[in-house]
């Protein structure tokens, strides 16, 4: 077997979606919800339906929650059934296996061979990221992939890397998935609206019982004086994981208030314009953040304090307009 795929897709040409517009305060969020984001606009289906589970993120201490599509609710959106990957001979392989079948193959894969991030782990850094893959040539040794907010190529060199093909040395097989689109719904717009409502319940009833950004706003001194001294990659790590998921999940849940609206759910903008404050003033306090860990200055808490009464604003519209 030589080149299988599932789509023909060019990415040269590749058309990423809407919410990977690079005017987005946060043009991109984490590489899992990256990558379904494009996977489902190249389905034909509508993204934004699967955002409910923004509702419910929390501050877990020495980060924001990593949050994601649920398999579940991929399921009962759109019927596609995600499981995982047992990963027992070499994953070039299962991934050809898994491809030809007409199954995407989700993997955590190492930046070091992903030209995407050209500029940041590229041949620099070993990092984990999870990529889907669609297309696979073991014979010429290519890969198409999506990740983060597109599509792109791999092959030659790349290719070995990422699959440690000219590595002796015993490895941990990593964690896959593989998503089955043969029983894919595509439900009429207001149908999938009103059961990304019925999602949305669901996930607003599990947010924290707590306003989060006020705990982070009392840890956040502490953390800021941990980083003063460090590294850059330390602060880059360090920002990924708390003011990057908390502002693009921000970013996110108010454009899928607006979508809702536009699908007929009355009275959300409120909710969307204290979400989109959230947003944009964690990615300047990003900035603030690195300018501090650099001059050694204190840092203005005041961002802070403004973020947390525009959460527990949008937070009680929410749950009066949801009844949760």
């Amino acid at each position: 077997m030589s080149r299988c795929a599932l789509w023909r897709l060019d990415p040269g040409s590749y058309a990423r979606h809407e919410l990977h517009a690079v005017e987005r305060a946060w043009p991109e969020a984490n590489c899992y919800v990256d990558l379904w984001i494009e996977v489902l606009h190249t389905l034909g289906l509508d993204p934004c339906a699967s955002l409910a589970f923004t509702l419910a993120i929390d501050f877990e201490g020495d980060q924001w929650t990593f949050f994601k599509p649920p398999v579940a609710d991929l399921f009962r959106l759109y019927g596609i059934d995600v499981q995982e990957l047992n990963v027992w001979r070499a994953l070039p392989e299962h991934v050809e296996e898994q491809v030809s079948r007409g199954r995407m193959v989700i993997v955590d894969a190492d930046a070091y061979f992903l030209p995407d991030t050209g500029g940041m782990s590229y041949r620099s850094e070993h990092t984990k990221t999870a990529i889907g893959i669609q297309e696979i040539d073991r014979e010429e040794k290519r890969l198409g992939y999506f990740h983060n907010g597109g599509y792109y190529a791999l092959a030659g060199a790349d290719f070995c890397g990422q699959f440690r093909l000219e590595e002796d040395a015993p490895s941990l097989p990593p964690y896959a998935e593989f998503a089955k689109f043969d029983s894919i719904r595509r439900r009429p717009p207001a149908e999938l609206a009103m059961e990304s409502l019925d999602l949305a319940r669901a996930h607003l009833s599990r947010r924290p019982s707590a306003n989060p950004l006020t705990a982070y706003k009392e840890r956040f001194p502490a953390d800021v004086e941990w980083l003063t001294g460090k590294d850059l990659s330390v602060f880059h790590r360090y920002a990924f994981a708390t003011l990057r998921q908390l502002g693009a999940c921000a970013e996110l849940s108010a454009h899928y208030l607006r979508w809702l609206e536009r699908k007929g759910q009355e009275d959300l903008e409120p909710a969307s314009r204290e979400l989109d404050a959230v947003a944009a003033s964690a990615k300047a306090l990003q900035f603030k953040v690195a300018r501090a860990v650099n001059t050694k200055k204190p840092v203005d808490l005041s961002t802070l304090a403004a973020m947390e009464s525009s959460w527990a604003a949008a937070t009680a519209h929410l749950a009066s307009r949801l009844g949760t």
